[in-house]
């Protein structure tokens, strides 16, 4: 036996063994096994689950959902346009219903763009439905695809990766993201067995700020894939899986319809009159 610096090596003929770098070496893949399935599982969460979530949610409550935030909008521009009315009354101006609309349509164009994001939602979760689905040996497949892409061009695996690297993992994604199996095949074929971590030329210092790299990117993905889970569209999992529970949202939405119903047939009273007294 004998000391090099801090390593323990063993003299056997001419070959020199360094027992401890291949420990660390043997960590540090081992960690990067638990990465990539770890990337796959927020992902999936993300890429996968999470849409078929949201696009269940859309599909069951996207209508409802739809009408009460129109009649809420509604409700609001009616209030708004009895205050522009009063303040024209008030500094006794002519009241010009038009050049009022036109002032409400400026001020509510966010809500009107609010309500075609939401017509959108709905449009990809009618796609969605009709979509073909991936069959179970074709899902399977396709994670196996995505994880080895992972591996190979994920820039928390290989913060080296090249721009065209980049670039193809990008296409990797949405491909995974929209099911396509085809271009990860493709993307698959292009990429075949190349690795992009280092092999040799290590030493026992880059070894361990590489094990805690991985380390602390464990834990980021970890906080990530929990994060996800107490936020929209996740949240709704629960509820879509309890026909109970369902049902009471549909209800609470079905309440908050009726109120701007409400207010929209008051308000409205409320601009016929205003309109009368001013013609008077």
């Amino acid at each position: 036996m004998a000391l090099w610096g801090m390593e323990q090596i063993e003299m056997a003929d001419d070959i020199i063994i360094f027992p401890e770098f291949d420990k660390i070496k043997n960590e540090i893949e081992r960690l990067r096994i638990e990465l990539s399935m770890l990337l796959l599982e927020r992902d999936e969460l993300q890429f996968v689950i999470c849409r078929n979530i949201e696009a269940k949610y859309t599909l069951e409550f996207g209508s409802i959902e739809y009408r009460a935030y129109e009649a809420q909008c509604t409700a609001l521009r009616l209030k708004r346009k009895i205050e522009l009315i009063q303040a024209k009354r008030n500094r006794q101006e002519p009241v010009s219903i038009v050049a009022i609309e036109e002032i409400l349509d400026q001020e509510f164009a966010s809500y009107q763009k609010q309500l075609d994001e939401r017509i959108s939602k709905m449009n990809e979760a009618l796609q969605w439905k009709e979509s073909d689905v991936l069959s179970e040996s074709d899902s399977k497949e396709l994670k196996m695809l995505y994880r080895k892409l992972v591996k190979i061009l994920h820039s928390d695996m290989n913060p080296e990766r090249t721009d065209a690297q980049r670039e193809l993992f990008e296409h990797a994604v949405t491909a995974y993201k929209n099911g396509d199996l085809a271009t990860l095949r493709m993307i698959d074929a292009m990429v075949g067995s190349e690795t992009l971590v280092k092999q040799s030329g290590d030493t026992i210092e880059q070894l361990n700020e590489e094990k805690r790299r991985i380390q602390n990117l464990l834990k980021k993905i970890q906080e990530s894939i929990a994060q996800i889970k107490t936020r929209y569209p996740y949240t709704m999992k629960e509820i879509l899986e309890d026909e109970e529970k369902t049902e009471q949202l549909r209800q609470q939405y079905e309440e908050i319809l009726g109120q701007y119903e409400e207010r929209i047939l008051f308000y409205r009273i409320k601009i016929e009159e205003m309109m009368r007294e001013s013609h008077e």
